[in-house]
């Protein structure tokens, strides 16, 4: 008897897995694209008028289209306060006519809305508006709201009554592995398609079983690697955070875990004149691509140059992205030197060779065989925009200072 009632929970719960990872899939079956206010508009600086504005723009720069149909309102939304029941509250200047009609108002443009929320006590600037004990109740409002997508970011966590603890003592691995499952089962029961970000600054292994993206490291900086220079908005306060390569190194751990539904987030973006240099941005976006990653711009779409536009909207670049096969990875290192590999579909490989060096060109190659090709291929530089002809047993090319090299490589028939 007991036998029985040992297998009978074990095909429950496997019945229940396997209809979260249905359903996981079904809203993300490619890397969710879009754009979070974080990055560049901080707390302080977003209002219900700037995010219709930002919504307008993606449509007409042909943002929307591209696929980046997402618009997340990140912190600074909400009052400082919850309400008499424990709701929470729109800022009452910043959003005076609450969340519902810019929900309402991104659906008449074909866009989606979506918020930050924090699953502890506090918002990471401590005020009390947490979601910890009034999931339910949170919850019922996201729904009432039309919203498609929650940020749930794990700030801060107070112990009870404890004078000497910090506002992060209340957290461990196990209450928030609680609380974050806990919110991936109302998600899913909720009656609406919402799509779910964890942001708890590491990969864990209930991730893909639980969310559709999740953080895998702590904010990205934009700078290139470790020793760059930092872009500040002078309306936020700089904080530590992570250089790019710090977090694509990081984010590289997880790369088996992606797909199916669950995509491993390494921050939103920083293209843009936030710090990176032209070749900067397009290794950044780039690996962005190879690594299979959420793309959310952390920039002002209203105020974009050339570059920036033609980087985030080209086509071989978002098609590399979007392609669910798996995540892209480095297959080798030499010196300052990176080659990355993502196989796609039709059996061509999406290639990346960056270099590093600070100071100087690199000639970088790979031979075919460790790709899997035959010993002669078509090339086609995918940031160039151009072909370049056929290649025998090997790769080679000079790539400039923090520079990469995108290609897309298919066997000569």
């Amino acid at each position: 008897m007991l036998k029985t009632k040992y297998w009978c929970a074990v095909l429950v719960l496997f019945v229940s897995l396997t209809a979260f990872g249905q359903k996981n899939a079904a809203l993300a079956p490619t890397p969710p694209m879009g754009w979070n206010s974080w990055n560049w508009f901080g707390k302080n600086d977003i209002n219900e008028k700037l995010i219709k504005k930002i919504i307008d723009t993606m449509v007409k720069e042909g943002l929307r289209d591209a696929g980046y149909n997402y618009v997340i309102i990140d912190g600074g939304w909400r009052d400082t306060k919850l309400g008499p029941n424990g709701e929470l509250l729109a800022h009452p200047v910043k959003f005076p006519h609450g969340i519902k009609p810019l929900a309402d108002y991104a659906h008449s443009k074909g866009m989606k809305l979506g918020v930050h929320v924090v699953p502890g006590t506090h918002d990471c600037a401590g005020d009390a508006v947490g979601g910890l004990g009034r999931e339910e109740v949170h919850l019922k409002q996201f729904v009432e709201w039309g919203l498609d997508f929650i940020k749930i970011d794990r700030c801060q966590y107070e112990v009870e009554g404890c004078g000497t603890c910090s506002k992060n003592d209340g957290w461990n691995e196990q209450n928030i592995k609680e609380v974050y499952e806990k919110w991936g089962r109302l998600l899913k029961n909720s009656g609406r398609d919402i799509l779910y970000s964890i942001s708890a600054y590491e990969y864990r292994d209930w991730y893909p079983a639980t969310c559709n993206m999740a953080r895998t490291t702590y904010d990205i900086r934009s700078r290139i690697h470790k020793g760059g220079v930092d872009f500040v908005n002078p309306l936020k306060i700089k904080k530590p955070h992570l250089s790019v390569m710090d977090i694509v190194e990081e984010n590289n751990k997880a790369a088996e875990h992606a797909g199916n539904g669950y995509w491993n987030d390494p921050d939103m973006m920083v293209t843009g004149v936030q710090g990176l240099s032209d070749d900067e941005q397009e290794s950044h976006f780039a690996l962005w691509c190879m690594m299979s990653a959420p793309l959310f711009l952390g920039n002002d779409p209203r105020f974009m140059d050339q570059l920036e536009k033609e980087l985030i909207l080209n086509k071989d670049l978002i098609a590399i992205n979007q392609e669910p096969t798996e995540q892209g990875r480095i297959i080798k290192r030499a010196g300052n030197t990176q080659v990355w590999v993502k196989k796609m579909k039709d059996g061509t490989r999406a290639l990346l060779f960056l270099n590093l060096d600070p100071t100087c060109q690199q000639e970088i190659s790979i031979d075919l065989k460790s790709l899997g090709l035959n010993k002669a291929v078509k090339v086609k530089d995918v940031i160039g925009h151009q072909e370049l002809g056929v290649f025998k047993d090997k790769i080679t090319m000079k790539v400039n200072i923090h520079q990469s090299k995108v290609m897309l490589v298919t066997n000569q028939e």
